[in-house]
Order: structure tokens, then sequence, then C-alpha cells
């Protein structure tokens, strides 16, 4: 889950992006987010109507996934 509410960061397992950072600008997010990797869902590909960006920086995900799932 990817949330523009900025009062949800500050945890180990939760990423937070500025659109005004390196990564923010290639992410393709249009407002400072949070990326929270404790809060996971499975879903369809069907159900995913567009993709409005990536992250290039995936070592900060695996860091944030290993403290969610205890690895």
């Amino acid at each position: 889950m990817i949330t523009s509410n900025m009062n949800r960061a500050g945890h180990p397992s939760r990423i937070v992006v500025e659109v005004a950072s390196r990564e923010g600008q290639q992410s393709g997010l249009r407002t400072d987010s949070v990326i929270m990797t404790d809060n996971l869902a499975t879903l369809l590909d069907t159900e995913i109507d567009q993709s409005i960006g990536a992250l290039s920086n995936m070592e900060a995900v695996d860091t944030a996934l290993r403290h969610t799932l205890g690895l």
C-alpha cells in the first residue's frame, strides 16, 4: 500500500518517497508518499487498471519487507 498521508511515516517497515528527490522524480509518483510494507495485500493482475510509477531503489523496499516479515 502507498499513501500520501505523511503522518504514516516513521516506522522501519515504511519508506518515504519525496517527489523532490531523485528517486521520487524517477518513480512517477505525483506527491510525497509513504510505502507501507506492513500493509500487504494480494490481488489479481486483472484488478490493476494502471501503473502510476515504479521504484528503482528496491534495496529500501527489501529492507522494509525484511523488517515486516521478521526475516
